[in-house]
């Protein structure tokens, strides 16, 4: 039996009935649910009972994918502080080389969308972690400001990064000029796209869900596709036709820009994530 809250709330905001809720997995926003109306629709409802922010800014990212972008993601049909409710995409998260290839070329069009400058127009969320945009013209201060010495100082400031490895990720932050140089103009990303986040069906991709968008290098996007193996050499070698892949990303850029999301994994979860921004480190020689 669906609870109350979700129950008047999705009565309240589309005049229909809720007749199931079934949890969901996934996401770091709330509670999610697959829903059934009266009139037999499923939907994705996300509830956040402590009423925040972080639903806005989710349906936000959402509405500004399909309106700016080509990228497809869920429909949002209602928002407010405490209740999202979106269009249920069917699909899974396994993707055939084929289905790699789509992803190839949805996200070098997204990569395609310019912006004035690095960030966004907005703040927006990774995971339920503030990630802050302020437009800033030089993509290295971007990084390096907003990104690196952000998040480290979140996860130190959470106990979650001692204090020797946030002193190492500063001095790391300041060889960033050598080290990536100010690259091709911004592109819009997704900024966090990994096998739960991607929706397949058949040979096509179907979804992507839980975007963390902003405007920066787009070889971010595709050094976190390799961190967790999300997509493979079918992905890689479309991507190279049609955008490039420059010289000197899977050698050293690729690692640099893993460290932000090591971060934000280390502010969650602790354990093994933090070895592997202790290894990232090291191989810099801070």
């Amino acid at each position: 039996m669906p609870d109350r809250l979700l129950a008047e709330g999705v009565e309240g905001a589309l005049g229909e009935r809720l007749v199931s809720a079934r949890p969901l997995g996934g996401g770091c926003i709330g509670e999610v649910y697959k829903v059934e109306l009266s009139d037999g629709t499923p939907l994705v409802a996300k509830v956040d009972r402590e009423g925040g922010a972080q639903l806005e800014c989710e349906a936000y990212m959402l509405r500004y994918l399909r309106q700016r972008s080509g990228l497809p993601v869920p429909e949002v049909l209602h928002c407010s502080q405490n209740l999202l409710l979106m269009e249920f995409v069917e699909g899974e998260s396994r993707f055939s080389p084929a289905a790699e290839r789509h992803a190839a070329e949805l996200l070098a069009g997204l990569h395609d969308i310019g912006g004035a400058a690095y960030g966004h127009e907005r703040d927006t969320l990774i995971g339920s972690l503030p990630q802050p945009n302020p437009w800033t013209d030089s993509w290295v201060d971007f990084f390096r400001e907003h990104r690196l010495l952000y998040m480290a100082r979140v996860a130190r400031e959470a106990g979650r990064l001692p204090a020797k490895d946030a002193r190492r990720v500063g001095r790391l932050a300041e060889r960033l000029d050598d080290l990536i140089g100010e690259p091709q103009p911004p592109g819009l990303v997704h900024g966090d796209v990994w096998s739960a986040n991607v929706l397949a069906k058949e040979d096509r991709i179907a979804a992507f869900l839980d975007p963390a968008i902003y405007h920066a290098d787009p070889e971010v996007e595709l050094a976190f596709i390799s961190l967790f193996d999300s997509f493979g050499e079918p992905f890689f070698e479309r991507y190279a036709e049609i955008r490039g892949i420059k010289e000197g990303f899977f050698e050293v850029r690729r690692d640099l820009y893993n460290l932000y999301p090591l971060l934000v994994h280390v502010y969650f979860f602790g354990g093994g994530y933090l070895l592997s921004v202790e290894e990232t480190l090291r191989r810099f020689g801070v």
